[in-house]
């Protein structure tokens, strides 16, 4: 878990455009013995997982924020840093957008993410305006009321581009989040400007680049966390490969995202890691119920990558379990094959 002053952009000017807060422990409680100045220089360790929303089955389990992620906290409580996808309006109003699928949560989302160990989500994907400027406005207010520090959405493009720094173990780091997969028809609606709400836009690739190559300048490491891909395709498009290239040419040390809905290979760009595809986490619906996940752990140290590691889970019932022993070394073989279609390397 982050234990760490929160520099910089704070949850509030990552969205709504407010400014840095005091020094705190990000669960809302005083600074631990792990505040910056205790281990400086690292290495650190930040966990990326996939797909969350709160949809269906699993809005019950807000009743309890406390323990709603479940049998995964531990995993992402360790972590210096934690992330995740949150690919749901925080909305309970608003109009439904023209598409098959919908999603929406309840502010209290963002205890439970805060209760699992989670430090920092994007928005920037295909389900968090799923209700509308109504939708929008109430998602932007709940990220202000409770300061979780949230990339990829605002109130106007350069709010929604806007990296979300902080540092940890005297790693300045900068996280920026931004989304390929708009629905068509929605594109125009969803897309942030300068001067409209919505979501930063991976399809206006000179942008994302020239804020990759500004976090770069203010930043030990960069990170961007994309929603990209095709569903349930286990290779990467030619767009992503093409992005991920971009992105590291323009400083980024870490690219991840998600959208197939199952995972992708990860692997060395150029010394930099990639992950195509982190599948679901805490997520489930009609036709995307691929039980593979997982939490990808990267160990860092400034701009290098000193080891990734890829802890295999599996999901019943929307909620992942780790695995072990047998079940989690075929799994594990099964997400290094993956691999041979990315034009990754499994080492640096």
């Amino acid at each position: 878990m982050l234990m760490a002053a929160l520099a910089g952009v704070a949850a509030a000017a990552a969205a709504c455009g407010g400014g840095g807060g005091a020094a705190k422990s990000p669960r809302g409680s005083t600074p631990s013995s792990r505040a910056p100045g205790d281990a400086k220089d690292g290495p650190i360790t930040v966990a990326f997982a996939g797909d969350v929303h709160f949809n269906g089955r699993l809005r019950a389990r807000l009743a309890d924020p406390a323990t709603a992620l479940g049998p995964t906290i531990p995993e992402l409580t360790r972590a210096d840093l934690a992330m995740v996808n949150l690919e749901t309006a925080i909305t309970t109003r608003g109009t439904k957008a023209p598409k098959q699928f919908t999603f929406r949560a309840p502010p209290s989302a963002f205890d439970a993410l805060r209760a699992a160990g989670v430090d920092v989500v994007t928005m920037a994907n295909n389900h968090a305006m799923d209700y509308g400027p109504v939708g929008l406005r109430d998602s932007l207010a709940a990220i202000k009321k409770s300061s979780f520090p949230t990339v990829g959405i605002g109130a106007n493009a350069a709010q929604a581009f806007r990296p979300y720094y902080v540092t940890v173990k005297g790693d300045r780091l900068a996280i920026l989040g931004a989304t390929q997969v708009l629905d068509d028809n929605l594109i125009s609606a969803w897309t942030a400007t300068a001067k409209k709400g919505g979501l930063a836009s991976a399809k206006d690739v000179p942008r994302l680049v020239n804020e990759v190559r500004a976090a770069r300048r203010n930043a030990d490491t960069v990170i961007v966390y994309l929603h990209w891909g095709q569903e349930k395709n286990p290779c990467p498009l030619p767009r992503q490969k093409t992005l991920a290239r971009a992105l590291v040419r323009a400083g980024a040390d870490v690219v991840v995202g998600g959208h197939a809905h199952i995972p992708l290979g990860g692997g060395y760009m150029k010394g930099r890691y990639v992950d195509y595809g982190l599948g679901n986490f805490f997520f489930t619906a009609p036709d995307r119920n691929d039980p593979d996940s997982g939490i990808l752990e990267i160990t860092l140290r400034k701009r290098k990558v000193l080891g990734a590691a890829w802890k295999p889970a599996y999901i019943t019932k929307g909620v992942p379990r780790l695995l072990d022993g047998a079940a989690a070394t075929r799994a594990h073989a099964k997400w290094e094959r993956l691999r041979r279609c990315t034009g990754l390397t499994a080492g640096p």
